[in-house]
């Protein structure tokens, strides 16, 4: 039988401090907001930001961007059991697709490598869903589980794949569940505008990243209905994001992610706990001129501190720090 879910989120709004203290603390308890799943041992720790200090960045010019949004497939490698199928067919790319069209009305996914388990919701209309490979080379076993009763699960159909990526960042390219667009998504129409003659990569990044907290405000009701338990199950949509212009951590997250890699800009969503034990979502982004760029907030053309973009849009950067508080869990 599957283990019981938990249930982690974060909800908190920055301004003021002791009002961020106390609705994070309440979140430890009441939960409300991130994908709804179990870890049962951690993730690999983020890479470190190394020699951002004294790196002289290079200028490549970039000309008008246009979209160049990678789409996953389904292929001729795959195992069905039940209504449920995972294909296995681009497992080089970093992802797996999985669908499930039984009798079921609730049916969970469960990702594991290492001893590290990734766990998630799974539609059951038959449409396939894209899950990363996000820890990297192994040997991965991948999981259907149908409800039984309460909070115990069943397996439907698993399989056992060694995983060679044709490259490390290719997880973190394609869309998928948590970071789900298309070619025709709304935010990645805006990505490409904001994009448009930026002179290198962080300058898109630093674009993108400013329209996000400029625009996109902490969605208080959102987070109240989630904790009081009025929403059991909480998935990003970007285009519904940056229509509203509100959302939870979760949210700014995943809208900043899926601009990024619409531009072919290698972005994480991480989910971990920051400074105090508070549960949240943050994003790291990878720069040909410098490599990965861990939780960096704020980008003056050399320099980067801190990107998240949730406590950047509540106003008040000093409130968790040069990213020291960041502990990652997951990534996606």
């Amino acid at each position: 039988m599957l283990a019981p879910y938990r249930r982690n989120h974060c909800f908190f709004k920055k301004r003021p401090v002791l009002f961020a203290a106390w609705v994070c603390v309440i979140a430890l308890f009441m939960t409300a907001c991130s994908p709804e799943r179990i870890i049962e041992s951690e993730a690999p720790a983020a890479v470190s930001i190394v020699g951002l200090q004294t790196q002289t960045l290079a200028v490549t010019q970039v000309s008008a961007r246009t979209p160049r949004v990678l789409v996953p497939q389904t292929g001729n490698v795959s195992v069905s059991r039940g209504g449920a199928t995972i294909d296995t067919s681009n497992v080089a790319e970093g992802y797996v697709m999985i669908s499930y069209s039984g009798a079921s009305t609730k049916v969970k996914v469960r990702i594991s490598k290492g001893g590290v388990d990734y766990n998630y919701n799974l539609n059951t209309s038959g449409r396939f869903e894209t899950f990363p490979l996000s820890l990297g080379d192994g040997t991965y076993t991948i999981g259907v589980f149908e409800h039984v009763r309460g909070n115990q699960f069943a397996m439907t159909v698993s399989t056992t794949v060694n995983v060679t990526l044709n490259s490390q960042l290719r997880p973190f390219l394609y869309p998928n569940q948590f970071v789900n667009f298309n070619a025709n998504s709304t935010a990645v129409a805006k990505a490409a505008s904001l994009s448009e003659g930026a002179a290198n990569e962080l300058e898109i990044v630093s674009r993108i990243f400013n329209f996000v907290i400029a625009n996109v405000k902490y969605d208080t009701d959102l987070a109240r209905r989630i904790s009081s338990g009025q929403i059991t199950t909480y998935i990003p949509n970007v285009d519904n994001t940056l229509a509203t212009g509100k959302g939870i951590c979760f949210d700014f997250a995943a809208l900043m992610a899926a601009m990024l890699r619409s531009q072919l800009i290698p972005t994480q969503l991480q989910i971990g706990y920051v400074s105090g034990g508070l549960y949240h979502a943050w994003i790291s982004v990878h720069s040909t001129e410098i490599g990965w760029v861990n939780n960096v907030i704020q980008f003056d053309g050399k320099n980067w501190t801190l990107m998240d973009p949730t406590f950047a849009a509540g106003g008040d950067t000093s409130f968790v720090g040069a990213g020291t508080g960041y502990r990652l869990v997951s990534r996606y």
